[in-house]
Formats: C-alpha cells, sequence, structure tokens
C-alpha cells in the first residue's frame, strides 16, 4: 500500500516553489476553515484533494514544496496500455521498427510529463493565488489599522485561497449552525459516497468533489440524511439540481466575471445558501476580494476590538446589519478587505490560541532578563558603595591616629 510522502526520506521526488512564510503559512491557511479537504499527516505535512489529484504539501523557511500523487485509475490505464505495447512489440520482428517505436514513445512520454509538471505547477499558483503580494497587503492594512498590526506579527502568511466554485459552493452549504471538524467529516462522507476514487494513502482513502449532475441526481437527499446531513441533505440537492437544470453547469464559473454584489444575489437564490455563504463562496472562489463573510463571530470581533456599536441591541444579524458591517471593513481595509477579515477570524480561533502566548512568553522572559539585570546591577551598585565606604572609614580612622600621634 503507497504510504503519504515525507520530504524528509523522498527529497529527489517532491518538487517546489520559491514561496517564505510571510506569502503563505500553510497551518494557517489550511486549517482556518476556509477549505475542508486537507488534513495534516505528518508533522508539518498537508494532505488534500485538489483540482481532481492528490497532494502532499510542506514548507521550509523560503520553499513551498509538493508531492502530487498518481490516480489509481489513471495508473491502471498507464499499465494497460504498457502492456498492449509489449504485446504488440512481441509480434514485431523488425528490430528498426523495434527501437524506433521505443524512441518515439520516450519522446512522448518526455512530454506528457513535463506538460503535466507544468499544469499541476499553474494549479497550485492559482489555488494559493500567488500571483498575489500578500507582504504588501499586510502593510496596508497594518497602516490602517494598528489592531490588525499588532494580530499580524503573529498572524503571518493567511492567505487567501481561490477554491473550485462547485466544491467552495456545496461545502459552505453544510456549514449552516456547525463548526469545523464536524463540517470536514460532512466532506468527506460526501465526498466518498459520491466522489470518484483517487488512490489511497497508508490507510486513508482520498475521493475527488462529486459532481453537479451527481449530487443533483433525485436519490441524494435521502442517500446524505442517512449519512447525517439532517436539513442540510436537501439544500444540497436542490441547489445542484436548480444550477444543472436553470442556470447551466458553466454558470458557477461565470460569476467570477460579474460584479460583486450581483454574484451574492445570484447565489442567494440558491435553497440554504443565505449572505454569509454567498460571501464565503464569492470570496474563496469567485475572485470577490471585497467581500466580507459575517457571522456572530465577526460581529463579536468587530465590537470588541472595534468598539462597533450600530446594531447592538439586536440579536441576530440583519441584512442591514450586514451590509453596514461589511461596508465598515471594505472602508477600513480597501478592495482586499475579505483577505484581512480572514486573519482576524483566524486569529480568533481556538486552536490557534497557542500561537499569541509565544509574543507573550518572550516579554515576560524579557521582562525578567531587565529585572534581573536591574537586581544585579543595584547589587553591583551596593558592594561599590560597601567597598567604598569601608575605604573612607578605613581613611578617617588612619588620620584620626596621625593627629593623635602629633598630639602626644
Amino acid at each position: 500500500m503507497a504510504k503519504h510522502a515525507v520530504l524528509s526520506s523522498q527529497a529527489k521526488l517532491w518538487r517546489s516553489l520559491s514561496c517564505p512564510k510571510s506569502e503563505l503559512r500553510l497551518d494557517l491557511t489550511l486549517a482556518c476553515g476556509q477549505t475542508f479537504r486537507w488534513r495534516e499527516t505528518a508533522e508539518n505535512h498537508w494532505s488534500g484533494v485538489m483540482g481532481g489529484r492528490v497532494w502532499t504539501l510542506t514548507q521550509t523557511d523560503d520553499t513551498l514544496w509538493y508531492y502530487v500523487y498518481k490516480n489509481q485509475d489513471r495508473q491502471e490505464g498507464s499499465d494497460r496500455k504498457r502492456r498492449a505495447s509489449v504485446s504488440l512489440q512481441k509480434e514485431n520482428h523488425s528490430e528498426k521498427r523495434f527501437k524506433g517505436a521505443l524512441k518515439k514513445e520516450d519522446e512522448s512520454v518526455a512530454v506528457t510529463v513535463q506538460d503535466t509538471e507544468r499544469r499541476e505547477e499553474e494549479l497550485l499558483r492559482d489555488y494559493f493565488q500567488l500571483n498575489i503580494k500578500l507582504a504588501d497587503l499586510y502593510s496596508e492594512w497594518g497602516a490602517a489599522d494598528p489592531h490588525f498590526k499588532r494580530i499580524a506579527d503573529i498572524f503571518t502568511g493567511v492567505r487567501m485561497l481561490r477554491q473550485d466554485p462547485t466544491e467552495c459552493l456545496f461545502s459552505f452549504i453544510c456549514t449552516s449552525n456547525n463548526h469545523i471538524s464536524r463540517i470536514q467529516g460532512m466532506v468527506e462522507r460526501l465526498c466518498q459516497a459520491l466522489g470518484t476514487p483517487l488512490c489511497q494513502l497508508d490507510q486513508t482513502s482520498y475521493y475527488d468533489f462529486p459532481s453537479l449532475a451527481l449530487l443533483s441526481d433525485s436519490s441524494v437527499e435521502a442517500r446524505l440524511r442517512d449519512l447525517g446531513f439532517g436539513y442540510r441533505a436537501r439544500f444540497l440537492q436542490q441547489s445542484a439540481n436548480q444550477i444543472q437544470d436553470t442556470y447551466g453547469l458553466q454558470w458557477l464559473e461565470g460569476l467570477r466575471s460579474v460584479p460583486y454584489l450581483q454574484a451574492r444575489d445570484a447565489l442567494r437564490t440558491l435553497p440554504g445558501v443565505g449572505t454569509k455563504v454567498a460571501d464565503c463562496v464569492c470570496l474563496m472562489s469567485l475572485d470577490k476580494a471585497e467581500a466580507v463573510p459575517i457571522d456572530t463571530h465577526v460581529w463579536q470581533i468587530a465590537k470588541r476590538d472595534y468598539k462597533y456599536v450600530a446594531g447592538s441591541g439586536q440579536k441576530s444579524i440583519t441584512d442591514k446589519l450586514h451590509r453596514d458591517l461589511g461596508d465598515f471593513f471594505r472602508k477600513l481595509w480597501g478592495p482586499y478587505a475579505g483577505w484581512a477579515q480572514s486573519v482576524l477570524f483566524c486569529s480568533d480561533l481556538k486552536k490557534f490560541q497557542k500561537l499569541k502566548q509565544v509574543p507573550h512568553l518572550k516579554q515576560l522572559k524579557k521582562e525578567e532578563e531587565n529585572e534581573d539585570e536591574m537586581c544585579s546591577s543595584l547589587q553591583h551598585n551596593k558592594r561599590r558603595h560597601s567597598i567604598q565606604n569601608n575605604k573612607k572609614q578605613a581613611h578617617q580612622k588612619k588620620v584620626k591616629m596621625c593627629v593623635e600621634n602629633d598630639s602626644d
């Protein structure tokens, strides 16, 4: 059985991109709730599905490393082609033609491998939107917002992903009244039930995200209810059916090219898609960097850290509050406000609170060192003062003795 790749034991099989951690932190970006397909399979190694492929990612200080696994169905197809090729070669008794065929096949394979590797690198760059300079955005947000600047010193490299719109939409329909770990389980069961098998590593099977055609099948709701999706099962099936029958298979991709508010309102016509889910899909898959998803968590951040008082008497988030609070952050942070909001959201997650303790401990240690240095200085001054005092007393005693001798 194939195993998850680890950089330290298979370094020659990995490929890499230049990417400092100030531009991307895998541990924060892949675990902050914007995607649900990645798991830490070894220390600082993240494995998941993206673009119909299974990947393992890791990073050093200035490099992003990636390993792409061969899908089992593609591998079996390649094996069948090789077996057929060998059979034909046995029937061919001409050594010259045999060698010529081998050379042509090798050249074809080399070109195919190069094309595949180039497409995979482009896919990875697009997924992490590496064309956008995150450090510059952090500087702009920090200059405009002192609170953000304090957070940014700890939570660097939180980058917004550019996910497949279908996967992003149907994953976020599962987020209603839910938490990250449970959503991950639901998305995984959805893929196992309806997705195409890709490969198995150690004891983990990986599946592609199901297509709209499969999600829209009339049997899907009952099947997902049996898997614990509850009322969300109906929303998933009905939304897929509406897209396929009313809008067409390219509709979601097409929303990337329309204005933000138009895309958000279009998504809100789907069953189970409210303003917050629509904003998440706009931000995380449809290139709407100004979209700021607002939930009670973000509302609490606004009230606690920004003294935001509008709507403070309300118990729930209305459309007006959603719009006003989004505009507040867009005015503060600018056209990439959704990216900045994701940094604050990440910093407030319970799982990452330990990161805030590191600077605090450093500060305490520095204060202790300063206190030790001060005590040491005081002790030194005390000893010096004591020595000087003793010398002064000895001198005075000597002078007194001399005076007494003169009197005699």
